[in-house]
């Protein structure tokens, strides 16, 4: 297939590149209209200036470079196969976004994981008098001590990330990671704005308790 000689020849000399990509111009729907037609310098033009962008959102999903990479990958040759499903609905940019997170989450659905993380047991449990059953909730964000660097923390985080399943994760990434509001991580999942809310409240739970264990505080 072009497209694979492309990504794995002719573009894909290398690691991908990360630094700025160029800015989404106007004739995005063009080079997509050409790219169907067959236009291998379309397809080019495309992926230089998205790729680092795709590599960014993949990196975040994934946790790690080598399954961003592969990502990456997967992700313009479906651009290359399913140009002619975009019919610019929307910008070029949110459609390949979207794909950029469909195949991040098929690829971690892929992983196994030693153990299901069942987040209601970091749901908030209170006494009937109100209080918590627990303890209460410690301002880990103010590490006195300076117990753990920042470097530390984001490899808490991205442990405990790995634990949560594809959707909690990427429902956690797009919005604390990628700023996208409730509605637009919805679109892009597939879900209802109270799912994602619920979903991104038992998330942040509990990676709040990771974290906070991992500063050194009981768990009981």
């Amino acid at each position: 297939m072009r497209a694979k000689h492309l990504i794995h020849g002719g573009l894909k000399t290398g690691p991908v590149r990360r630094g700025r990509d160029q800015r989404p111009l106007d004739d995005d729907p063009v080079l997509v209209k050409q790219v169907k037609a067959g236009d291998q310098q379309a397809f080019e033009t495309l992926y230089r200036r998205y790729v680092g962008t795709v590599y960014r959102q993949a990196f975040r999903l994934a946790g790690n470079e080598g399954e961003a990479e592969e990502i990456v990958q997967e992700v313009f040759l479906r651009l290359y196969e399913k140009a002619k499903t975009f019919r610019g609905d929307s910008a070029f940019s949110t459609w390949l976004y979207r794909l950029t997170v469909n195949t991040a989450l098929m690829k971690l659905r892929r992983r196994r994981r030693a153990k299901e993380i069942a987040l209601d047991d970091y749901l908030p449990r209170y006494h009937e008098d109100g209080h918590h059953l627990v303890r209460p909730v410690i301002d880990w964000s103010q590490d006195q001590e300076g117990r753990l660097d920042t470097a530390e923390i984001q490899r808490i985080c991205r442990q405990a990330l790995d634990l949560l399943s594809p959707v909690d994760k990427a429902v956690v990434v797009l919005s604390d990671l990628d700023g996208l509001a409730n509605r637009e991580i919805g679109k892009a999942l597939g879900l209802s704005v109270p799912a994602v809310k619920s979903r991104l409240h038992r998330a942040r739970l509990f990676l709040r308790e990771k974290i906070t264990v991992s500063l050194g505080h009981s768990p009981f």
